[in-house]
C-alpha cells in the first residue's frame, strides 16, 4: 500500500492560517490606502504589537515610463545590503539577481532618511512587522522584507517578518529562490494571485516587446486603482491590445512551463508560498515548479478582458476567502477518492476553478501533484532523522574517548595539537573517520533543509539544536587542526576567513536563536568539558601568525595594528580561561595557545630592555627579534 503523504507543510499552515483569519482583507485594507493616499510611497501602522508597511502599487518603474525586464545582481547596486543572499551559494549557480527598475523603484523609497527613521522606530516596538504591497508595491515589499530578514538573522528574539502581496510581478531569478530556501525564509513571503491576473506573469515574456501596450495598461490601472469608486477609468485599452499581450503572455508561460526543471539562467522564479484565489476557493503551494505551471494553466482559461480585470479584483476575492474556508466540501455526489491524499487534490482543483476544465483538468492534476512530498514527508523525514542521530552516537562518544585520552596523556599536547601533529598514527586516523562521517550526517541535514525536506520550525526543535551545538564544540577544532595540518591556511588563507563549513555558521545562528529565548547561563566551578568557542582554536592559530610578524616588521603603523590585535585576543582568552569558559587541554603545557603565551612573554621581556630613544615601542609593544 502506498504511503500516505501530504502537501508541503508550510504551505498548508499559511493557507490555514490565512484562511482562518482576517489578515487578508485587513492587509488589503491597507494596500487600498496606500494606493489612493500615498500613491507615490507608503503607509504605515501599528496595531497592538504588530507594525503594519504597505507600499504604493502605482508608482512608475522609472521616468521614461519604461518597463525594462533586465536582471541585476542586488549586492552590486548596494553594498553589503543583499550579500547575506549570496553566501554559501554552490560555485556553478549563478549570483542572485532581481529586476533592475523593481529594484531602483525600491531604492527610491528605502534610501528616503524618513523612511528609514519610521521603519527603524515600528521595527523597535513591535512583535510582528507585516509587509504587504499590490502590483510593483508586492516587489518593494519583498525586497524591503529581504533586508530585514537578513538584519534581524543575527538579533536575540528578533520579531516575525511576513510579507503578503497581491498581484506581484515576478522579482528575481532561480537563485534569489534557493537562497530563500536555504535561509529558511520560505515560510515569510506570501503572493496572493487572482485566478487570471496577468500581472504575476508578465515577466515570463521578454516586455520590451509590448512597451506601447504595456504602458497603456499601466495608466489604466493606476487610473483604476487610485480611483476605486470612480466607475471606467477613463484610459480604456482596445480589444486587439488586451488580446495581443494576453496572447504574448500566454505563450512564454507555456514555454516556461514546459521547461520548467530545466535550469536556466536569467529568467525570472517564484520563491516562497503561492495563494491562487478563484471564485471557487483558494489553493496554496510552494513549490516553484508546481507554481510555475499553474500560472500558466490559470491564465490558460482567461479571456482578453479577466487577465487584466483581475488585477482590480483582490479586494472582492481577500474578502470571500475566509468564507470560503469555512464552507463544506462534499464529495458524496461524486466518487469517494481513495485516499486523504486523492481528496486533498480533488479540493485544490475545485478551489482553483480548474476542475470544470475538460482540456487543462489531467494537466492541473498532475501540477498539484508535483506538490507532494516525494518519500516522507517533512515531520517523518525528521522523526527519521532522530534515528539516524543516535545510529551517528558512537562515532561522536569515539571523539569523546579520544579527547579524554589526549587530556591526560605525558605529552601534554591537549586535544587539538595532538590531532593536528599526530597525522601518520592509526589512532588519529580513526578520529578523522569518525569526523568525516558526522560531516557528511549533518551536511545531509543542511541539504535537506534547503530543499524543503524539514519542518519549518526544524531549527528550533531543542533535540537537534542541542546536538548539533555539541557537535560542534566537539567537532570544530578537528577541522580547525586539519586545515591547518593540510596546509590549506598557506593557500587559501586563514580558516576564520576562508576554510570555515556552512554547517558550523548554520550552527552558531540556531544556538545564538536558542540563547535569545531565555536560556540563562550559571557561573562555572570548574573548567567546561568543551571550549563554549568552537572558534578558539582559530583564533590562537592566527595570534602565534600575528606574533611572528610582530618580530619582522618594520613599519610603525603596522606594527600598532599588530600590537592591538595581540591585546586583543590575550584580552578575550584572559577573560574566556577567568570563567572556566575553555577545557583543561586549552592550558595543557605544551598546546599551541600556552606556547603562544610563553612567545608573548618573551617578546615582551624583550621590549622591557627597549632604549629609551625608542618611545614608541614602550610598554610592552612590538619589537623586531635581534639576530
Amino acid at each position: 500500500m502506498e504511503t500516505e503523504t501530504s502537501i508541503f507543510e508550510t504551505s498548508e499552515m499559511m493557507a490555514n492560517f490565512l484562511g482562518s483569519t482576517q489578515l487578508l482583507p485587513e492587509t488589503w485594507k491597507l494596500c487600498s490606502i496606500a494606493n489612493t493616499t500615498a500613491p507615490e510611497s507608503f503607509v504605515m501602522d501599528h496595531v497592538r504589537s504588530t507594525g503594519f508597511i504597505a507600499f504604493s502599487g502605482i508608482r512608475s518603474l522609472d521616468g521614461s515610463e519604461s518597463y525594462p525586464d533586465d536582471l541585476v545582481s542586488p549586492a552590486s547596486v548596494h553594498d553589503g545590503l543583499f550579500s547575506t543572499l549570496d553566501r554559501h551559494a554552490g560555485g556553478e549557480e549563478e549570483p542572485v539577481m532581481v529586476h533592475a527598475g523593481l529594484l531602483k523603484l525600491f531604492f527610491s523609497v528605502f534610501d528616503d532618511p524618513n523612511f528609514q527613521t519610521r521603519m527603524k522606530a515600528l521595527v523597535e516596538k513591535s512583535r510582528s512587522v507585516i509587509l504587504t504591497g499590490h502590483s510593483i508595491g508586492g516587489t518593494t515589499a519583498s525586497l524591503m522584507a529581504l533586508i530585514l530578514l537578513s538584519v534581524l538573522e543575527n538579533v536575540p528574539s528578533p520579531p516575525q517578518v511576513l510579507c503578503i502581496t497581491f498581484g506581484s510581478p515576478l522579482l528575481g531569478n532561480e537563485s534569489l529562490s534557493k537562497a530563500i530556501l536555504r535561509h529558511r525564509w520560505s515560510g515569510s513571503f506570501c503572493h496572493v494571485v487572482m485566478k487570471h491576473d496577468i500581472v504575476p506573469r508578465l515577466l515570463f515574456a521578454p516586455l520590451a516587446f509590448l512597451n506601447t501596450q504595456l504602458l497603456c495598461l499601466l495608466q489604466l490601472w493606476r487610473l483604476a486603482i487610485a480611483s476605486p469608486h470612480s466607475g471606467q477609468p477613463a484610459v480604456p485599452a482596445s480589444d486587439p491590445q488586451k488580446a495581443q499581450l494576453m496572447c504574448f503572455v500566454l505563450g512564454h508561460a507555456e514555454a516556461r512551463a514546459n521547461a520548467a526543471e530545466q535550469t536556466q539562467n536569467g529568467l525570472f522564479w517564484p520563491f516562497g508560498n503561492y495563494f491562487f484565489c478563484s471564485e471557487e476557493g483558494a489553493v496554496c503551494v510552494d513549490s516553484a515548479l508546481a507554481v510555475i505551471n499553474l500560472l500558466h494553466l490559470m491564465l490558460a482559461t482567461a479571456t482578453a478582458t479577466s487577465c487584466i480585470n483581475d488585477h482590480l479584483k483582490y479586494g472582492e476575492c481577500t474578502a470571500d476567502v475566509s468564507l470560503q474556508f469555512l464552507r463544506k466540501k462534499d464529495f458524496m455526489q461524486g466518487n469517494l477518492p481513495k485516499s486523504s491524499y486523492e481528496a486533498g487534490i480533488a479540493l485544490a482543483l475545485e478551489s482553483s476553478s480548474l476542475l470544470g476544465q475538460e482540456s487543462i483538468a489531467k494537466s492541473a492534476r498532475d501540477c498539484l501533484r508535483m506538490v507532494r512530498q516525494m518519500g516522507l514527508t517533512p515531520n517523518l523525514s525528521s522523526a527519521k532523522l532522530a534515528i539516524n542521530l543516535a545510529k551517528i552516537t558512537p562515532n561522536r562518544a569515539q571523539i569523546e574517548w579520544y579527547k579524554a585520552r589526549c587530556d591526560q596523556s605525558d605529552d601534554q599536547m591537549g586535544y587539538y595539537d595532538s590531532f593536528k601533529q599526530n597525522q601518520a598514527s592509526k589512532r588519529e586516523a580513526h578520529v578523522n573517520i569518525c569526523r568525516i562521517k558526522l560531516a557528511v550526517f549533518w551536511d545531509r541535514i543542511i541539504a535537506m533543509m534547503d530543499n524543503n525536506e524539514l519542518p519549518y520550525d526544524f531549527n528550533k526543535r531543542g533535540k537537534f539544536v542541542n546536538a548539533a551545538h555539541f557537535y560542534q564544540l566537539l567537532v570544530e577544532p578537528l577541522d580547525i587542526a586539519n586545515y591547518y595540518r593540510s596546509g590549506k591556511h598557506q593557500k587559501e588563507g586563514h580558516y576564520l576567513q576562508n576554510g570555515r563549513e556552512r554547517r558550523h555558521e548554520i550552527f552558531d545562528k540556531w544556538w545564538r536563536e536558542m540563547e535569545g529565548n531565555g536560556e540563562q547561563h550559571t557561573k562555572r566551578s570548574k573548567f567546561a568539558s568543551l571550549t563554549q568557542d568552537s572558534l578558539f582554536w582559530a583564533r590562537v592559530e592566527e595570534a602565534r601568525e600575528t606574533l611572528k610578524m610582530v618580530r619582522s616588521e618594520c613599519n610603525s603603523m603596522k606594527l600598532v595594528k599588530l600590537r592591538e590585535s595581540i591585546g586583543e585576543f590575550e584580552c578575550y582568552a584572559q577573560k574566556l580561561i577567568e570563567s572556566k569558559e575553555v577545557s583543561v587541554d586549552v592550558l595543557a603545557k605544551n598546546s599551541s595557545y600556552s606556547l603562544w603565551v610563553e612567545e608573548l612573554e618573551d617578546l615582551k621581556a624583550e621590549l622591557q630592555q627597549l632604549p629609551p630613544q625608542f618611545p614608541g615601542f614602550s610598554h610592552g609593544e612590538a619589537i623586531p627579534r635581534s639576530g
